[in-house]
């Protein structure tokens, strides 16, 4: 999968694995949430390109293009990839995408490690030597954003019993527990600070296996409450629909865990302002994608896959919440 399409020019990205992976996790959700087995083809051809094509048994690249200028591999990335072939896994037992989640989950842990005891997020291919991190970029740097990610070494515990997966998310979220009060706003650009409340819910969604412990929960509430303060100051200048997705996501289950009550008038809110992100144009590459975002109320010309995975899934759970349905955190893209 494209890392995004540029409507503008009717051109995609490269593709990236990351994206990949969000897309297998993705398309195994709509299998399951319309019971129609017609996305299992495609979901089955993605992780078969991780497993087999992507990975070299040693790393996961960030692109496959030959033709790029340098090969990296991303902490966050092997985290999402890890997850997506654990749910092809979970679906079609076929053991190779166990084994590969494992190796992956095995490298975030040795490979990205750090002298300090955080992880790097970048490292260079293939001597894997750890990029030189940017402060002011929160992908070039490790934080509490981290968590989502190690939601992998979670689910990596509960494939294969491994106790010591389950004891790397530990630590990792207690880490993140440490640091997450300087994340937002982070910048005085206003533009910077809803581009950080992205990777800050990815924070909050890391928090999501430990919901019913009593800090975790009173994190997750006041999680909550920055980011939709931070969003409604600047929406006017910025806006991104992965933001309102996965607020809207993190409020769903974070209500459902009865560590947050959902704030119900702000949940209407953001579904109806996230629906309006989803294009209807007679060119198929555009159609039913979800915008990136938007400056000072007009469209940027890119349709994300992620943007999208994340839109569909956070109104898909609305209407359940909304059935009195709860769904397992465990099937968040």
């Amino acid at each position: 999968m494209a890392r995004y399409y540029r409507a503008d020019l009717a051109r995609n990205q490269a593709v990236s694995t990351e994206i990949t992976g969000y897309t297998l996790s993705a398309l195994w959700y709509l299998a399951e949430l319309m019971q129609d087995n017609r996305y299992l083809p495609a979901a089955l051809a993605a992780a078969r390109f991780l497993s087999r094509r992507a990975w070299d048994g040693h790393s996961m690249p960030f692109e496959t293009d030959p033709s790029a200028e340098g090969v990296f591999t991303y902490f966050f990335d092997c985290g999402i990839i890890v997850r997506g072939l654990l749910a092809a896994w979970r679906t079609t037992r076929e053991q190779e995408f166990l084994d590969v989640a494992v190796l992956l989950g095995q490298s975030m842990a040795v490979d990205f490690a750090a002298p300090d005891g955080d992880y790097h997020p970048i490292l260079k291919l293939p001597e894997k030597r750890p990029v030189e991190r940017d402060p002011w970029r929160w992908s070039r740097s490790a934080g509490c954003y981290q968590l989502k990610a190690a939601l992998a070494w979670w689910d990596l515990h509960e494939a294969t019993g491994d106790a010591g997966f389950r004891q790397l998310y530990e630590r990792a979220q207690r880490d993140a527990l440490r640091g997450y009060g300087a994340f937002l706003p982070g910048h005085s650009d206003s533009l910077k600070v809803v581009d950080r409340l992205h990777p800050f819910l990815y924070f909050l969604e890391g928090l999501l296996p430990a919901a019913g412990d009593h800090r975790c929960a009173a994190v997750l509430c006041d999680g909550i409450r920055r980011v939709a303060c931070h969003l409604g100051e600047n929406a006017a200048v910025f806006e991104r629909s992965d933001v309102y997705a996965q607020l809207l996501r993190v409020r769903i289950f974070a209500d459902w865990a009865g560590a947050a009550s959902l704030d119900v008038d702000a949940a209407r809110h953001e579904a109806a302002t996230l629906a309006g992100f989803q294009a209807a144009d007679p060119d198929p590459r555009i159609d039913g994608g979800f915008y990136f975002g938007r400056k000072n109320g007009s469209w940027l010309p890119y349709l994300n896959p992620v943007s999208t995975a994340f839109g569909l899934q956070a109104l898909a759970l609305w209407e359940q919440h909304s059935a009195r349905a709860p769904a397992n955190w465990r099937l968040l893209i």
